[in-house]
This record gives C-alpha cells, sequence and structure tokens, in this order.
C-alpha cells in the first residue's frame, strides 16, 4: 500500500481547493457586462489599486471612459465583495433621485464612521435620517441662519484672515496656503455649529494648549483615521486593531473621547444658557424638542452627532474647494485678470450677502473648480435589492453602487472635448450671467433627496474668502499652479477629501490700490 506524506496531502488538496476557486470565480464574473478589464479572479481589482494608489481617482477615471457605458462592475479580494462605480449622468439620476429607496447608506460606509458620525444625518438611512433632514431643511432656509453665516464669514475675514495673510505678505515668507485655510475654515464652522471660537489662526501658547486646540487636533486626527478605514483594502486589519485598542485605533478612541467630551461639555452649557444664540446646535436644541427621546443622555447624543457631522461637512470640503481654486487660478493668469476685473468695478471694500450674487465670473471659476477638483470626489451607497441600471449593467443584492464626480468631470461624453481645461466661460451665457447645469452632470452638492442643504452658504462663504484675497493680494504657487501641463497628474491624496497633497505653497504680493 502507498504511503502519501500528510504534507504532500494537505498541498495536494490546498492546490485543489485554490483551483476550483479560481475556476468558480472566473466562471462567475466572467459573463458580468462590464466587468473592470482590470479584474482578475481571487484578488479582483487589488492589483490595479495598490499599483493606482497615488493617482486612484484618475485611474477610476481611466477605467469609467474606457467602458462604452461609463461603467464598470468591480469584485473584491478573494470575490468577499462586488459593486458598479459610473460616470454616467443617467445612471447617477437612478441612483440618487428616481431610485433613491435602493441605494443606502448601508454597514459598508457606516461601518467606519459610526464613532465619528454616530447617527448623524450623514452616516444613517430611513426614519433617522428624515427626521434630521427635515429640522436641518428647515433650519438651513432661514434667512436668519444665512445672515448669521455670512456676518461670522465676514468678521473671520477682515479681523483674522486678512491680518494674517498681511502679516504673511510683508515678511516675504512662503506659507502653506492649504493650512491657513483649514484653520480658518474650521474657526468658521464651530462658531456656526457650536458658536465657540477655536481660534486656531491666532499663534498663542495659551490657545494652543486650550480645550478648544484639544478638540481641533482630535477632531482632525479622527477623521483622517476614518478615512484611512473607508479606503484601507484589508478592513479586517483596521477592526482587528479597534478590538485589540493598539495602534492608529487605540489613538483614534482617545480623539473621539475627546471629541464627544467637548461636545457634551457645550450642549450643556447651551442648556443652562441659550437665549439669543444663533448657531446650529442653539436652532437644533430648539427644534429637536418636537422629537421624542427616551432620556436627556439620548437628546445630546443626538445634538452631538448632527452638529459633529456639519462641522465634517462644511470644515474640510470648503477649504479644500478653495484651495484647488487658488492653485488652478494661479496657472491661469487671465482668469485670475477676469476676476480681479470683476472685483475692482463691484466695490470690493463693500461687498456684502447680496452683492455677492452679481460676482457672475467668480461664480463661475469656482464651479468650474469644483467640477474638475470636486471635494468630495468619490461617493457610496449600497443597494438594498438586485435591479439594473439604465445602462443595462446588472447590479446584485449588497452591492456597493459607487458613482465619480472627480471622474465625470473629465469625461468627453459628458464635458466635450475640452473637459480637462480650467475654462470658467463654460458656465456662462452671451451676457455673462452665470448658467448652471442639470445635477446630476454636476453631482458635486450631490442631488436628490439627499442635494446639500449648505451648498448656497459654500459658494457665498467661497465667494467671501476669494473675493477678500484676491482684492488684497496676488496669490502665487511656488509650483506654477495649475497650468494645463500639471493638471495632467494633480497632486493630491488619497481621503475623504481631496485634498492636495504636501499642502499649497504660496508667495503672497500686495496689489497696488
Amino acid at each position: 500500500m502507498m504511503n502519501i506524506n500528510p504534507i504532500s496531502l494537505y498541498s495536494i488538496s490546498f492546490a485543489l481547493a485554490f483551483v476550483s476557486f479560481y475556476v468558480l470565480t472566473y466562471f462567475r464574473t466572467r459573463h458580468l457586462q462590464n466587468r473592470c478589464p482590470q479584474s482578475y479572479p481571487i484578488v479582483g481589482n487589488l492589483l490595479g489599486f495598490l499599483r493606482n494608489l497615488h493617482r486612484f481617482h484618475d485611474w477610476v477615471g481611466e477605467l469609467l471612459s474606457s467602458s462604452d457605458s461609463l461603467t464598470i462592475q468591480v469584485n473584491g479580494f478573494l470575490g468577499l465583495s462586488h459593486g458598479i462605480c459610473t460616470a454616467d449622468p443617467a445612471n447617477i439620476e437612478h441612483l440618487l433621485c428616481s431610485s433613491f429607496s435602493n441605494y443606502i447608506k448601508g454597514t459598508r460606509f457606516k461601518s467606519g464612521l459610526d464613532e465619528l458620525l454616530g447617527n448623524g444625518i450623514f452616516n444613517v438611512d430611513g426614519e433617522l435620517w428624515l427626521a434630521q433632514r427635515k429640522i436641518s431643511s428647515h433650519e438651513f432656509n432661514t434667512k436668519s441662519l444665512k445672515r448669521f453665516i455670512a456676518d461670522i464669514v465676514e468678521s473671520q475675514l477682515s479681523n483674522r484672515l486678512i491680518p494674517y495673510l498681511s502679516s504673511i505678505c510683508d515678511s516675504g515668507r512662503v506659507i502653506d496656503l492649504q493650512h491657513v485655510l483649514q484653520r480658518f475654515t474650521f474657526d468658521n464652522m464651530c462658531n456656526v455649529a457650536f458658536g465657540v471660537d477655536p481660534a486656531c489662526l491666532v499663534d498663542s501658547e495659551e490657545i494652543k494648549t486650550s480645550s478648544n486646540s484639544l478638540f481641533v487636533r482630535a477632531f482632525d486626527y479622527a477623521v483622517e483615521t476614518s478615512s484611512n478605514r473607508l479606503m484601507h483594502p484589508f478592513p479586517l486589519m483596521w477592526r482587528i486593531k479597534r478590538r485589540l485598542n493598539i495602534g492608529s485605533e487605540k489613538k483614534f478612541k482617545e480623539a473621539i473621547q475627546i471629541i464627544n467630551d467637548y461636545a457634551l461639555r457645550i450642549i450643556q452649557l447651551k442648556e443652562q444658557n441659550q437665549e439669543g444664540s444663533q448657531d446650529l446646535l442653539s436652532r437644533f436644541m430648539n427644534s429637536s424638542s418636537t422629537l421624542k427621546f427616551h432620556d436627556e443622555d439620548e437628546q445630546r447624543k443626538f445634538l452631538r452627532d448632527i452638529v459633529i457631522s456639519f462641522i465634517l461637512a462644511g470644515k474640510d470640503s470648503t477649504s479644500t474647494a478653495l484651495t484647488w481654486f487658488f492653485w488652478l487660478i494661479s496657472g491661469h493668469p487671465h482668469c485670475e485678470r477676469a476676476i480681479h476685473n470683476e472685483l475692482s468695478s463691484s466695490s470690493p471694500g463693500t461687498l456684502s450677502f447680496d452683492k455677492m450674487k452679481d460676482l457672475n465670473y467668480l461664480h463661475a471659476a469656482l464651479t468650474e473648480s469644483l467640477r474638475l477638483f470636486p471635494p468630495v470626489p468619490i461617493n457610496s451607497r449600497l443597494t438594498a435589492s438586485s435591479t439594473t441600471l439604465p445602462d443595462g449593467t446588472y447590479i446584485g443584492k449588497g452591492w456597493f453602487a459607487d458613482y465619480s464626480a472627480y471622474a465625470m468631470g473629465r469625461m468627453e461624453r459628458v464635458w466635450g472635448a475640452d473637459c480637462r481645461e480650467f475654462r470658467p466661460e463654460r458656465w456662462l451665457d452671451g451676457n455673462g450671467v452665470f448658467r448652471p447645469c442639470d445635477h446630476v452632470k454636476f453631482p458635486v452638492f450631490h442631488c436628490g433627496p439627499r442635494m446639500c442643504l449648505g451648498k448656497e452658504m459654500a459658494y457665498v462663504q467661497m465667494k467671501y474668502v476669494a473675493a477678500a484675497v484676491m482684492s488684497e493680494f496676488e496669490v502665487v504657487a511656488v509650483d506654477g499652479g495649475g497650468c494645463p501641463v500639471r493638471m495632467a497628474e494633480p497632486p493630491y491624496i488619497l481621503s475623504l477629501q481631496l485634498k492636495m497633497k504636501g499642502g499649497l505653497p504660496v508667495e503672497l504680493r500686495r496689489r497696488r490700490k
């Protein structure tokens, strides 16, 4: 009787199992319509993902543009996940509008952001989302909130940002404008959300060690770690670290505790003295009184989650959008001159909330910048039940459904042959008046029931900052800015927001009055 080495038997069994799995995976995926050309049995899209990590969004755009329908089906490592990614306006209308209820946040998105956002409006579905949406929609449409936000931006500009930049300009130093804008917008959002001023742009040892500053650092770390979770090719790794409370997950837990303690203190102070306050927290405390909570702790958790969500949405998205805007303007001098001429003819020293509406070219330039560099470059949903997209692509139950606003801005079939050019004029009619396009063609602020409530206020803040800075200074990017050559491979990092890699080093030159 032939003796078989147990090790050899195990090796043969493993090899047979591997081959069987390979064949099964191959035959399960080879018939799929619009299957990703860089998807392979066993490894799925992992190899392409790792190879193109430094240029992920451009890689996705290339894969989508190679598809006849601007849609691809993708498979995860070991076939553990399946999904689609699209840049087709008809498919986006299906995902976000006509079949809205079939595409949810789901566990894939919620698990990575749960500790930071909890049950906040951007992290939930169903009744939890609907209740917050109703309250938020009411508050964001009030004139008093719009005026309150505009007043804060005006005050922060005149009393903090412009004086700060003036001192930098006079000293002749090079600064990281992205970092400055992040600190400025954080100050704005904390004022709007909590009625508290972290004073991030003030260089003071007392402020650097304050509870406000600790909150800022903890918040930034929590956002970075949450982003790494969502983009990790092996989610099991961070889940194990969280379970063992080690490494980045241990620091993340400590950061979340700082955020929770800070928010709870602010909420308790507002409960004691809320009279006359116009910040978001005070408004939500008044509006949420109609909702039913089991106890005060549950109500405070609700308030904490929704306000933290708005800080996340308003802080990095606005600073990211402005960073790319100044980078592009620095590389397109004719656009910079057009904006400055418009500002000069509009009496920049007396620009008001209402006059911002007359800055058509500036509005077009900001919108064109958002088209090419959307702050949230890719968005994801989970499919509740199997269906077929308008272009005929099958999508199964439990699959993820991603749409790439970044890739869409670079699709010739959507924006024409000049899609990769920074051309604000595409947004203006024959009279130089701004002309918006269909939301599904420009989903930077989403569309449908989850349409961004802060869109109008985001534009107001961006226009205020751009107008104030460009009226006083010429912003010169050290790397030459977003000229056509550099736009071919833009320097970004893989994160929740499309942040610029290495920041935006600039020189400031004071304009002659």
